[in-house]
């Protein structure tokens, strides 16, 4: 198809138009900046502007696909911040913005005449940051926009798209960060003036009502960014879209005639290798018998083999939607039927939990391992910076599908499915404050023939539950495909889709849950939309086969481990006084090295005053909350403490009860007995077991060795001589008669006897 192009908008027009949707004001712009661009605007949303612009360019010869190219980034200084790390300057695209550019790319592709092949590159990203509004929705907004204002574009639009969060059961348009933390649901529908074009939502185990109230809810809201890009349009004086028709074309009508019979027989097999080998076979003879070699001189006939092959694709897709309608699979399944399912846990002997799941001829080894609050995903971006527990990486190795292609990083589809799968299943999570481990899941596909996404799902539940996470209900996934016949409206919903359904199908849809209601729903089309009875039937079937493979899951492993692996660390999370977290760390650091070192474990503290201990061993990590526990807890009246001897004086010994903690044994409370010196007793560093016996109104702890061992009835190994009946020999008291000299010596008049030892308390510690 041949279609002229202006590359930049002949109008040049300044045009402002807004709208008030469910309190919010969206603004559209255009003609103010990046005027060279074939269409560009700004769209705002609070003090949240993002700048879209699309170029259209003459496409390639040759090219048997329509090349759109859709790239989202984000310049940190739109949110007054500078970007993180030692470069400060912006890198390769992060998550957010490759998931941002899929989510913008998925509803506006099936919007181009199927024969289109001029390149189009929308980029986008926001200016202005107010880290309130999200930009994503508005680079969706912005996309439609400009490909509405681009003169000469056949785009089947305009779009509409709205998120919509729902708080205390009340849907709330364009929900704010804040709305969003509260919200059991995050929903974000794209849809033209009739249809439903994509579906991008995570719930609370929303109800599968709920959700579809909330779709034609956000189907509805969007007829008012529909009518306000056609205002756009109409102020900058352009006329009617352009809607044309794609062109008829006699290749393939050929190919349909004298080949389709072959073809249905060969995409009637069965096996997917084998059907597959069997498709490229006879692909090979068209060619052949239609482009023969020419002699030499002679040019090159009519059609060429590219065309060949394009005209080849595109009867295999006729022919496997007449098949389907007329009630035939490819593996020979009805319409609702599951594949064989098999699901095994415990495979690996060394992460701390494992599963393979097997649907058909779609394979997830899915691993699960725990780890600290070290182990967290520090995510940084415009919005602010925050921390993830929980993740879940998908890899689809190229293998998985009988091919050889470069080894590279994961790709836009690997992370778009991660993410997926990832917060499908984030909602049955444990509380943090219940189960405080950070954790990692990784799906590898190992063989793959549709929906590996919502295979990583389920692995990922039986993943879990093996490593004993005590999740609140298993999570299950499946995908629903549609043909539908354009002409008489006639369409088939087929669960379970395999590859050549979802290539040449009319929709990917995949939703996630538990048996109480959605946790993760993904909408993808290649024809123009979806109807409302289509959505309604969809998730129905979704929801009878997502409760068949929940019972094939629960046969495999009934509930989540009572104990984690033991190849787990242990961890144990305790709340402290903040004021006291100080005195948990120490001068320098000095306190909580100690702790760490001689009990094993890893100590992380949190600002509210959570401590996190880990271990490798639970022993390890009992003795460590034990003594933050006695140490923060404070000096207990008639507790008993096992204390380390810091000081030695005439008089008696100071023990430290707990970290910053001591008080002071005095010499008639170190034995029953007398003796002649604290020395006889102990040393410097000995441990001794001692009881609190007094806290005096300073704090001032005063302590008994000798109970100590009597109430735990443990024999005193000190030797002493017998203890002088009371009063007998003059003002000693118990210690018998004071000697005027000898190794007590005369009092002094100062230092350390001149403390004052008066009635019921030790001296003061500040002058040891």
């Amino acid at each position: 198809m041949s279609t002229s192009v202006t590359s930049v908008n002949p109008t040049k027009k300044h045009v402002v138009v807004e709208r008030t949707i469910g309190g919010k004001t969206i603004t559209i712009e255009t003609g103010k900046l990046a005027k060279q661009a074939t269409g560009s605007v700004v769209v705002r949303l609070g003090d949240t502007m993002t700048l879209v612009a699309t170029v259209v360019a003459p496409g390639r010869e040759g090219l048997d696909f329509f090349p759109m190219m859709v790239d989202y980034r984000e310049k940190v200084y739109a949110a007054g911040k500078f970007p993180g790390g030692f470069i400060k300057r912006e890198g390769r695209p992060s998550t957010k913005e490759i998931l941002t550019s899929r989510l913008t790319d998925r509803p506006i592709r099936p919007l181009f005449p199927s024969d289109y092949r001029m390149e189009v590159q929308i980029q986008a990203g926001p200016i202005s940051a107010d880290r309130v509004n999200d930009p994503d929705i508005l680079t969706l907004i912005g996309a439609s926009a400009t490909l509405c204002i681009s003169p000469d574009v056949p785009f089947l639009g305009p779009l509409g798209t709205i998120r919509l969060g729902r708080i205390d059961g009340q849907l709330v348009t364009f929900p704010t960060a804040e709305e969003m933390s509260r919200s059991d649901l995050d929903l974000i529908v794209a849809s033209t003036r009739e249809k439903v074009t994509m579906i991008e939502g995570f719930g609370k185990e929303l109800p599968e009502p709920e959700m579809l109230e909330a779709i034609l809810e956000a189907h509805k809201l969007n007829q008012e960014l529909i009518d306000l890009q056609l205002e756009l349009r109409e102020k900058l004086g352009m006329g009617p879209m352009l809607h044309p028709e794609p062109r008829p074309d006699p290749l393939q009508d050929e190919l349909h005639r004298r080949y389709a019979h072959d073809l249905r027989e060969v995409k009637k097999i069965r096996l997917k290798q084998e059907r597959n080998a069997a498709t490229k076979e006879l692909q090979e003879r068209v060619v052949a018998e239609l482009c023969p070699e020419p002699g030499p001189g002679q040019e090159a006939p009519e059609p060429s083999p590219v065309q060949v092959k394009a005209a080849f694709y595109a009867l295999q897709e006729r022919v496997v939607r007449e098949l389907i309608l007329d009630g035939h699979r490819s593996d020979g399944r009805g319409p609702k039927d599951l594949r064989m399912i098999s699901c095994e846990v415990e495979v690996l002997p060394c992460v701390h939990g494992s599963a393979l799941f097997q649907r058909g001829e779609t394979q997830a080894l899915v691993t699960t391992v725990l780890g600290t609050g070290a182990d967290e995903q520090r995510v940084d971006g415009i919005m602010d910076e925050y921390s993830k527990k929980f993740y879940l990486d998908y890899n689809m190795p190229h293998f998985a599908v009988g091919e050889v292609r470069p080894i590279r990083g994961p790709g836009r589809r690997e992370i778009g499915h991660g993410m997926l799968a990832e917060r499908s299943v984030a909602p049955i999570l444990p509380d943090p404050a219940r189960f405080p481990y950070t954790i990692r899941v990784v799906s590898d596909i190992l063989e793959s023939n549709g929906s590996s996404s919502m295979a990583s799902v389920c692995g990922a539940t039986l993943s879990l539950m093996d490593a004993g996470v005590p999740i609140s209900d298993p999570v299950g996934g499946i995908s629903i495909g549609l043909v539908e016949d354009q002409k008489t409206g006639r369409y088939i919903l087929l669960t379970d889709i395999i590859g050549d359904e979802d290539h040449f199908g009319d929709m990917d849809f995949k939703v996630a849950g538990t048996q109480h209601g959605i946790t993760g729903i993904q909408l993808d089309v290649k024809n123009v939309g979806l109807t409302e009875e289509i959505i309604r039937g969809t998730l129905d079937q979704a929801r009878e086969a997502r409760v068949e493979i929940l019972r094939s899951m629960l046969r495999a492993i009934k509930r989540p481990r009572d104990q984690i692996s033991m190849n787990a660390p242990r961890l144990i999370q305790i709340q402290i006084d903040p004021q006291k977290i100080g005195m948990l760390i120490g001068p320098g650091g000095k306190t909580i090295r100690r702790l760490q070192e001689e009990t094993g474990t890893k100590i992380d503290i949190e600002d509210t005053g959570v401590v996190t201990i880990a271990s490798a061993s639970a022993a390890g990590a009992e003795e460590c909350r034990d003594r933050i526990e006695g140490m923060t807890a404070g000096v207990q009246l008639g507790k008993i403490y096992e204390g380390r001897v810091m000081s030695v004086k005439d008089f008696g010994a100071f023990v430290e009860l707990l970290p910053g903690q001591d008080g002071m044994v005095h010499i008639s409370e170190l034995t029953d007995g007398y003796i002649n010196s604290v020395s006889d007793v102990c040393r410097v560093g000995d441990q001794m077991l001692v009881k609190v016996i007094a806290i005096d109104e300073q704090d001032r702890v005063k302590l008994s060795r000798r109970q100590a061992l009597a109430e735990r009835g443990l024999e005193d190994t000190v030797e002493s001589k017998p203890r002088p009946p009371a009063g007998e020999g003059g003002g000693g008291g118990d210690r018998g008669p004071r000697p005027s000299g000898g190794d007590r010596g005369p009092r002094p008049s100062g230092g350390d006897r001149d403390r004052g030892r008066g009635p019921g308390g030790p001296p003061p510690r500040d002058r040891r």
